[in-house]
């Protein structure tokens, strides 16, 4: 079982950016925790790049491999994104989107996402938590 673990726009900056929403941990720190608290082996990667983001999704498709995907702002809007996961979906892969805050109870633009309808599920509100969710419930799926 292989796993890509996806990350958007401004995620890089986690730590800095509104920590009373994201809190003050980096994303390289819940990548790291996400390591030793999960003991599965997966990629990760973050991009403010919508191009290169449909470029891993379409690699992790050809590789057979399942998504986790926090697309950030991309959330809103990219159907580039929005048909790429479909396209991931369509080939029998799974993909969670996920969310650190939760979008349903923030700004209204943050409450529609385009991504919902292309992936397996959505978590959303739980933190750094909701990557770790995300990997269990691939690998329930996947009967490991």
């Amino acid at each position: 079982m292989q796993i890509v673990i996806l990350n958007g726009p401004n995620l890089n900056m986690l730590g800095q950016r509104e920590p009373e929403i994201y809190g003050t941990e980096t994303l390289e720190d819940i990548n790291q925790w996400l390591k030793t608290e999960s003991r599965m082996q997966f990629q990760w990667f973050q991009s403010n790049s919508e191009g290169e983001l449909i470029d891993l999704i379409q690699k992790a498709q050809i590789e057979k491999s399942d998504i986790v995907i926090n697309p950030g702002a991309f959330t809103h809007y990219s159907y580039g994104l929005h048909d790429a996961l479909s396209s991931h979906r369509a080939a029998g892969l799974f993909s969670i989107e996920c969310h650190l805050s939760n979008p349903a109870a923030r700004e209204s633009f943050r409450q529609n996402s385009v991504i919902s309808p292309a992936v397996t599920g959505t978590i959303a509100g739980l933190g750094k938590n909701v990557y770790l969710h995300a990997l269990r419930e691939i690998k329930s799926r996947r009967g490991n």
